[in-house]
């Protein structure tokens, strides 16, 4: 059983930096694709990056992010990672966590339950 438990949201000022966490368990995520989306009340979803597990190459992301968000993933602690910096009130959303499997799907097929970054003025 596939197990993705975001970390890390919280609080802060427009400026400022968090680092969301993604601890990844119930198997191997060798031929997965890691994502980060968000989704702000009232917004459709939006995805944020991703990369893709086995060797680490990052894959995209989005338009909005680019520049202030990295995503990085440890494979000895089989986590992602999204480090948010010159957070901007608009980046105040639920931030989800998803893996997919690049050889067998085209869609996200596991889903964390979020973790909600709020991001004042």
């Amino acid at each position: 059983q596939v197990q993705l438990v975001e970390s890390g949201g919280g609080l802060v000022q427009a400026g400022g930096s968090l680092r969301l966490s993604c601890a990844a368990s119930g198997r191997s995520f060798a031929s997965y694709i890691m994502g980060w989306f968000r989704q702000a009340p009232g917004k459709e979803r939006e995805s944020v990056a991703g990369i893709r597990w086995s060797g680490g190459e990052v894959l995209y992301y989005a338009n909005s992010v680019k520049d202030r968000f990295t995503i990085s993933r440890d494979s000895a602690k089989n986590t992602v990672y999204l480090q948010m910096d010159s957070l901007k009130p608009e980046d105040t959303a639920v931030y989800y966590c998803a893996a997919r499997n690049w050889a067998t799907s085209t869609s996200y097929d596991y889903w964390g339950q979020g973790t909600q970054v709020t991001v004042s003025s």
